[in-house]
C-alpha cells in the first residue's frame, strides 16, 4: 500500500506583494518546516486584499489538500480583511475571541498601553475557531478547521509555526541529497533522467549555476526514504564521475531535510 502524501497549501494575501514594494519571505521558511513535520508544499497563491479573491482561493486550496496556511491581512488597519474573507467563505460569523481579547490586553497592558478599537481587530477570528500562540508580538493567529491564518510579517510568521511544530499529522520528510558537479545540463541529460528511472520514489532536480569557476549544476536528489535517496546520489555520481565530470568541492553527497 502506497504511503500517504500529505500536502498543504499557502495562500499570501497582500496588495503589497502583488504590486512589488514587499517580496515575500515566508515560502521558504514555511516550505521547510512542513517537510520537517512529514507535509508537502503543493501549491501557493498569491492574491490581493479582497474579499471575494481571498474566498475563492480559500475554498478552492482548503478542498484540495490536508492543511491551508494563509499570510496577510489580520493587522489592526482597516485594509486587513483576510478574518472577515475566510469567514464569509466558511459561512460563519466574525467574533471577538475572549481568549484572543485577554492575550492583547496582557500585552499592552505589560507595556503601559491599552487595547484599542484598532488593536481590538487583532482579536476577531471566523467563529468556532482555536488561536495560534504568537510569542513575537502578541496578537494570535487563527486555526479553524484545517486552515491556518498568519502573520505575513516573517519573524512573527516564524514564531507562529515553531509552536505549532509535532502537532500536525504528516508523513515522513522529504530527504535531499545533492551531487555538485562541472557538467552542463544539456550533457548530462540522459544520465538523470536514467538514474531517477532507475528508483522508484526518487526525483532529480537538476539547478544551473554560474560562478568565478565557470559554469556548473547541482543535482538534487530527493526521496522520503533516505537510504535510497543517498544510493541514488551515490550512482548519480559514479555515473558523472564516468562521463568525465570532476564534482563541485563540497558539493557531492550533501543531505538535508527539506
Amino acid at each position: 500500500m502506497n504511503e500517504k502524501i500529505w500536502t498543504a497549501a499557502l495562500l499570501i494575501i497582500g496588495d503589497e506583494i502583488l504590486s512589488g514594494r514587499t517580496q515575500d519571505k515566508n515560502v521558504a521558511q514555511i516550505a521547510t518546516w512542513l517537510n520537517e513535520q512529514g507535509i508537502r508544499l503543493a501549491e501557493v497563491r498569491v492574491v490581493p486584499d479582497e474579499m471575494e479573491a481571498i474566498g475563492r482561493a480559500v475554498n478552492a486550496l482548503r478542498a484540495e489538500n490536508d492543511y491551508l496556511f494563509t499570510t496577510g491581512g489580520i493587522g489592526p488597519t482597516h485594509d486587513d480583511i483576510t478574518v472577515d474573507a475566510i469567514a464569509a467563505a466558511l459561512g460563519v460569523d466574525v467574533i471577538v475571541h475572549p481568549e484572543a481579547r485577554r492575550t492583547l490586553e496582557t500585552y499592552y497592558a505589560a507595556r503601559g498601553q491599552e487595547v484599542t478599537d484598532a488593536r481590538l481587530r487583532m482579536a476577531r477570528t471566523p467563529a468556532g475557531a482555536d488561536l495560534i500562540p504568537n510569542p513575537t508580538s502578541g496578537a494570535p493567529g487563527i486555526r479553524v478547521g484545517n486552515i491556518f491564518i498568519m502573520a505575513g510579517v516573517p519573524h512573527i510568521t516564524a514564531s507562529m509555526i515553531q509552536g505549532l511544530s509535532g502537532t500536525l499529522e504528516g508523513g515522513r520528510p522529504v530527504v535531499s541529497v545533492t551531487v555538485g558537479a562541472r557538467a552542463a545540463e544539456s550533457e548530462v541529460a540522459d544520465l538523470l533522467r536514467e538514474t531517477e528511472a532507475s528508483a522508484e520514489g526518487v526525483s532529480i532536480g537538476s539547478y544551473p549555476f554560474q560562478d568565478d569557476a565557470g559554469y556548473g549544476a547541482n543535482f538534487v536528489v530527493r526521496s522520503r526514504d533516505g537510504a535510497q535517496a543517498r544510493a541514488c546520489a551515490d550512482r548519480l555520481a559514479a555515473g558523472l564521475s564516468a562521463l568525465g565530470y570532476q564534482p563541485v568541492d563540497g558539493g557531492i553527497r550533501t543531505a538535508s531535510m527539506h
